[in-house]
């Protein structure tokens, strides 16, 4: 983002994880509350990159295991006469993802665990971030009406 920026960038998608990237801006004079939240939304956004980059890779890399297995149980190739790539039907692929989530299902509830952890305290930071925000206006304000 330019020098000038005042807001968080968002990405493109990532070709791994189909998650967004985001660039936080951190503003000058950041206190260290506000450098906490913006830390915390930082390792939420590297956990879940990291989750969803490797269990993409491990689905997509499983799903062309099982669709060679299938078409090779039935005696065909990967590839059909006109140089297409073969594919089942969805009945079969719905005993893949069926089987998959059923072996992947402890790493998403640990995910989801974690997912929910983190937005918590995250949610909290904001919380206290806007209390003092808030706290601190007021007193500005009320210096103002003194003065």
């Amino acid at each position: 983002p330019p020098a000038h920026s005042r807001s968080d960038w968002i990405g493109p998608p990532d070709k791994l994880s189909n998650l967004r990237p985001v660039i936080f801006y951190a503003p000058h004079g950041e206190t260290a509350l506000e450098r906490r939240l913006r830390e915390a939304r930082q390792e939420a956004q590297a956990s879940n990159q990291r989750f969803w980059a490797r269990h993409n890779r491990a689905f997509r890399q499983e799903k062309e295991e099982f669709i060679y297995s299938r078409l090779k149980a039935k005696g065909l190739e990967m590839r059909d006469e006109s140089g297409q790539k073969a594919t089942l039907n969805a009945e079969e692929m719905a005993d893949f993802y069926k089987d998959f989530l059923s072996r992947n299902l402890k790493k998403h509830l640990q995910y989801n665990r974690d997912w929910y952890k983190r937005n918590f305290t995250i949610t909290f930071l904001m919380g206290r971030v806007a209390l003092v925000r808030a706290l601190r206006w007021l007193r500005r304000r009320k210096k103002d009406v003194e003065q």
